[in-house]
C-alpha cells in the first residue's frame, strides 16, 4: 500500500499519487515539486526504466479506497431491475459501466472532502481494506443473487423464456474488464490533463493552468465523442446499412398491379424503393384474404412509397410519393393513411395491416424511406431526417387533399410507430391541430423526447399516471396501455377526431431520456404499470444507464410489452376508426390473420 491509501505493490513516487488527480503535497498537476523539478526531487535524468511503473500500473493497476467503495456501491446496485429482462452479457457490461462512474464518484468525493478540510491525502490502514474486501464480497454476492431473482420475475412477468446460464456466470468477467478499460481511459485523460497543464505552467500560474488544462481536455473529449466519434460511427452504420438497402428480401418481386408504387405504370421505379420499400408495397393482405376474414366484400388497397434513391431530397420524395398515390386513386378511397417509417424506412406490418382489414380494403397508405440505419441508431444520430420526412410527407399528402371538393375528400388518418411517431408529429402544432386537419391518429411507442407527447403527457390532468396519462378529459387524446381494455378516461365522452398513443409502461424508448442521470421520473415515483416490476428503483447514474441497455433490446420481448406493438394494433385502429358493424369476433379473426394463429 502506498502513501496515499492505494493499493499497489510498488510504492509509487509523489507525483503519481494514487488518488486520481489530486496532488496531496500540493505540487503542480503534473506530480512533480512546485518548482517544476522531478517527482523525486532529482534532476532530469535520475532514475531508470525499471524503477518506473508499467502503464497498466499506471492507468489501471492502482486503485484508491474512496473510489473501490464507489465502484461497490454502483455495482451492486447495478442488479436491480430495469423495464426489461437484461441478459448475463449486458449485466456484466452495466456493471462494469457503473462501477467505473461509482469509482470516479468516490474519488472525486474524497478529494473535495480533502480540499474543504484542508489537508493532504491519509494512507488507509490495512484494516481498511480488510473490512472493504469482506463487505464487498458479500455485498456482490448478495447483489448478484437478488438481481436473479429479479430476472426470473421480470421473464415471468413477460413470459421470457430464454436464459443463457454461461453469460450469466460470465457477467462478474465482463464487469471487471469493461470496467478496467473503462478506468485506463479515464487516467489516459488524466494523463493528457496532467501534461498539458505542467505545459501551460510555464506562461500562467499552477492554479490557472490547472483550470485551463481541465477545460482543454474536457472540451477535447467532447468534440471527439461528440463529433469525430459519433460521425465515423454513423458514417459507418450508413455505409453497412445502404448495402442491405441496395437488396431485394428473398421472395420479393414487383407488384404487378398499378395499385402500388413500383407495379405497372408506377411514376417510382421498383430498384428505388430500397429493401423495406419493396416489402412494404408487396406487403398486406387482398381483397380476397380481407373478404375471407370480415366476411364481406372487400377492395384492393392501395399502398404508394417513394425510398431514398426515388428522389434528392426529402420534399421531392413526398411530392413523388404523393403524385404515385394519385394516380393510383388513392384520394378516391374513402380513408388515407399517412404513416411515417422508422429510420430504416421500415413500416410495421400490422399497423397498415390492420388498417385495411378493418376498412375493408377501401384505404390507401402512403409513406416514404428518409435513412438507411435502424430506428434504435435514428433514435440518436437521425433524429432532424424523420422530422423533416414527416413533416414533408403529411404537407404534400394535406395540400392535395385540400384541392379536392370537400365532399369528395377522403378521411384523412395519420400513423408513425417509435421514430415513425416523433416524425409523424413533426406536422402538427397541438391539440387542435391534429383535430382539425386529420380525422385520426394513431401513434404506437412514441420517445420520450417527442414533442407533442411529452406535452401532453406533462400537461396531464391531476391523479392521472404518466405511464397511463389523462389529458383535458381525453376530448381528443388519449393513451393506452392495452388498447383491448377501456381507454381512459371510459367515462368521458371521446367525440370527433380520436388521437391514440399507445404505450407500454415496460417500452425503454417511451421513457429514456438524459435527465433520467440526476432526477426521478414520475413514472418511476408513482405506482408502477401492469408489466414493470415495484422493485424498480430511480437511482442516480445506475437508473440512465440500465434504460439505455434496454433500447437496443425492446422488441426481443413477447407482444404487449416493451416495444413491440404489433397485437395492439387492430384494438387501436378499431377505437380510433370506429367502424360501423364491427363485433369482438370481426376483431380477434383479424387479429388472428396478423400474427399467424
Amino acid at each position: 500500500m502506498d502513501g496515499t491509501g492505494s493499493v499497489g505493490v510498488q510504492v509509487a513516487p509523489p507525483g503519481d499519487d494514487g488518488v486520481d488527480g489530486v496532488d496531496p503535497g500540493g505540487g503542480s498537476p503534473s506530480g512533480g515539486s512546485p518548482s517544476g523539478g522531478s517527482p523525486g526531487g532529482d534532476g532530469p535524468g535520475s532514475g531508470d526504466a525499471a524503477a518506473r511503473p508499467s502503464w497498466w500500473r499506471r492507468y489501471v493497476g492502482r486503485f484508491t479506497l474512496p473510489g473501490c467503495w464507489g465502484a461497490l456501491i454502483l455495482a451492486c446496485f447495478s442488479f436491480t431491475p430495469s423495464l426489461l429482462p437484461r441478459g448475463g452479457f449486458l449485466q456484466g457490461l452495466l456493471c462494469g459501466i457503473t462501477a467505473a462512474i461509482g469509482y470516479g464518484l468516490g474519488v472525486w468525493f474524497a478529494a473535495m472532502w480533502r480540499a474543504l478540510a484542508d489537508r493532504p491525502a491519509r494512507p488507509a490502514r490495512p484494516r481498511s481494506w480488510l473490512v472493504f474486501v469482506v463487505v464487498g464480497s458479500v455485498a456482490v454476492v448478495a447483489a448478484f443473487a437478488a438481481g436473479q431473482y429479479w430476472q426470473h420475475e421480470i421473464r415471468a412477468l413477460m413470459g421470457v423464456t430464454e436464459y443463457n446460464l454461461v453469460l450469466v456466470v460470465a457477467s462478474p468477467v465482463i464487469a471487471v474488464i469493461v470496467f478496467c478499460l473503462l478506468l485506463a481511459l479515464g487516467r489516459g485523460i488524466r494523463s493528457a490533463y496532467r501534461r498539458l497543464a505542467t505545459l501551460l505552467e510555464r506562461w500562467i500560474g499552477a492554479r490557472s493552468a490547472a483550470v485551463v488544462g481541465w477545460i482543454a481536455v474536457a472540451v477535447a473529449v467532447w468534440l471527439v465523442v461528440s463529433g469525430v466519434l459519433l460521425s465515423t460511427l454513423s458514417d459507418m452504420a450508413n455505409s453497412a446499412f445502404s448495402v442491405k438497402n441496395d437488396t431485394t428480401a428473398e421472395g420479393v418481386e414487383a407488384p404487378t398491379t398499378g395499385l402500388r408504387s413500383g407495379g405497372p405504370d408506377s411514376l417510382v421505379p421498383w430498384d428505388t424503393l430500397g429493401y423495406e420499400g419493396q416489402k412494404f408495397v408487396t406487403g398486406g393482405p387482398s381483397a380476397q384474404e380481407i373478404t375471407e376474414v370480415i366476411g364481406r366484400p372487400a377492395s384492393e388497397p392501395i399502398r404508394a412509397y417513394a425510398g431514398l434513391e426515388s428522389a434528392d431530397d426529402s420534399e421531392a420524395r413526398a411530392a413523388l410519393a404523393v403524385d404515385d398515390l394519385a394516380r393510383a386513386g388513392g384520394f378516391e378511397r374513402e380513408n388515407l393513411l399517412v404513416m411515417t417509417t422508422t429510420g430504416s424506412g421500415w413500416v410495421d406490418p400490422a399497423a397498415v395491416d390492420s388498417f385495411e382489414y378493418i376498412t375493408a380494403g377501401d384505404s390507401a397508405t402512403v409513406s416514404m424511406q428518409y435513412s438507411y440505419l435502424p430506428s434504435w441508431i435514428s433514435y440518436l444520430v437521425d433524429q432532424s431526417k424523420a422530422r423533416d420526412a414527416g413533416r414533408d410527407l403529411f404537407d404534400a399528402v394535406y395540400d392535395r387533399w385540400l384541392r379536392l371538393p370537400a365532399d369528395e375528400r377522403p378521411r384523412l388518418y395519420v400513423a408513425g410507430e417509435s421514430l415513425g411517431s416523433f416524425g409523424g408529429e413533426t406536422a402538427f402544432s397541438g391539440e387542435y391541430d391534429l383535430r382539425n386537419r386529420t380525422s385520426g391518429t394513431l401513434f404506437a411507442g412514441p420517445p420520450n423526447f417527442n414533442t407533442l407527447f411529452a406535452e401532453f403527457r406533462e400537461g396531464r390532468d391531476a391523479g392521472s399516471r404518466a405511464s397511463e396519462p389523462v389529458y383535458k378529459d381525453g376530448r381528443t387524446v388519449r393513451f393506452a396501455n392495452d388498447a383491448a381494455a377501456d381507454i381512459p378516461p371510459a367515462d368521458k365522452p371521446w367525440d370527433g377526431t380520436r388521437v391514440l398513443y399507445l404505450m407500454h409502461p415496460s417500452d425503454p424508448i417511451v421513457w429514456w431520456s438524459p435527465d433520467l442521470i440526476f432526477s426521478e421520473p414520475d413514472w418511476i415515483r408513482e405506482v408502477p404499470g401492469d408489466d414493470v416490476l415495484e422493485d424498480m428503483v430511480w437511482l442516480p447514474f445506475v437508473t440512465f444507464w440500465q434504460v439505455s441497455a434496454d433500447l437496443p433490446f425492446s422488441t426481443g420481448v413477447p407482444g404487449g410489452h416493451g416495444h413491440h406493438y404489433t397485437t395492439e394494433y387492430v384494438d387501436g385502429w378499431n377505437a380510433v376508426l370506429q367502424p360501423e358493424g364491427m363485433t369482438d369476433a370481426d376483431l380477434e379473426r383479424i387479429d388472428a390473420a396478423l400474427t399467424g394463429d
